[in-house]
């Protein structure tokens, strides 16, 4: 495309925009270094997105791996964005249509391949963060794969950005990135993770606040999972409505109501325990969360 002609989009999109009849998606644009303040301190993060065989991290695989690095100031701005990689990755059995229709990686794309271990773990090394868009998911995957991750605190962009307070309709990386005016092509592992690093980067629309900003307060912070064990069945409505959930799967604490709060909040949900559920001399049992083992199988 020339200047001339893209001079001339451009007055088409900012005419059709001005209309208010029409809204204009931009396709996302690579991202472009930005300039700092000398002295300025950084951290390497990494976006990591797989696609898998399925929803299961102990029995489905990963049939596509992408890492793209990029470099963050302790504000939350986004400076450069680094050479990214993906791998396809022979998952040994025939992928499920489903998930061929929905990603486009076929048995043939993946017929063969592996994922260079040592190339994972050399960009892990470096990284200050880990972040994907679900983290529950994608950390899970990826622990089982490379152990090197389990090390590295995460950050969750989908969950750990309170989106719908910003204006946004929900929190699937597709409606984010329509409701902040762009589009990109969808389910593949690289483009889904330069779509959410872009998100990042944005000021919020309602506070102004840089997402980024905003996923690191989330990620420093320390949240005390409490577990309500030995509540009477009786209770169980009134836990519901609190937030607790229940907790069926083999684990830390099994078949057990739980909640999460912020540490500053743990006194006084053991003291909500004591006093209403369990009876004054029992202690609920505590674990405390950090970004170390949040989305893990630990926390």
């Amino acid at each position: 495309m020339t200047e001339e002609e893209a001079q001339r989009l451009e007055e088409m999109a900012r005419t059709l925009s001005a209309s208010g009849v029409y809204r204009v998606l931009r396709k996302l644009a690579p991202r472009t270094r930005i300039e700092v303040e000398r002295g300025t301190s950084t951290r390497t993060g990494l976006f990591v997105d797989v696609e898998t065989t399925g929803l299961d991290a102990e029995t489905d695989e990963i049939i596509e791996i992408a890492i793209v690095p990029f470099t963050y100031a302790l504000d939350g701005r986004i400076i450069d964005v680094g050479e990214r990689f993906q791998s396809f990755r022979d998952p040994g059995r025939p992928i499920p249509p489903e998930v061929m229709a929905l990603t486009g990686i076929t048995d043939a794309m993946v017929a063969n391949q592996t994922i260079d271990m040592a190339t994972l773990e050399g960009m892990v090394a470096p990284a200050a963060l880990v972040v994907a868009h679900n983290a529950a998911f994608d950390r899970r995957f990826i622990e089982r794969l490379c152990p090197a991750f389990a090390g590295k605190p995460w950050a969750c962009s989908m969950t750990e950005v309170d989106w719908v307070a910003e204006g946004f309709e929900g929190r699937k990386l597709a409606y984010l990135a329509m409701g902040a005016g762009f589009f990109y092509d969808r389910h593949r592992a690289v483009n889904d993770c330069l779509a959410a690093i872009e998100l990042l980067a944005m000021p919020l629309p309602h506070s102004g606040v840089i997402a980024m900003s905003r996923l690191l307060a989330s990620a420093r912070s320390v949240t005390c999972r409490i577990w309500a064990e030995g509540a009477p069945f009786e209770h169980k409505d009134d836990l519901k409505r609190r937030g607790y959930r229940w907790s069926g799967d083999a684990g830390f604490r099994p078949r057990t109501w739980y909640i999460d709060v912020p540490d500053s909040k743990q006194e006084d949900e053991i003291a909500y325990l004591k006093t209403s559920v369990l009876g004054a001399g029992k202690i609920p049992p505590v674990q405390r969360i950090t970004a170390y083992d949040r989305f893990s199988k630990r926390g």
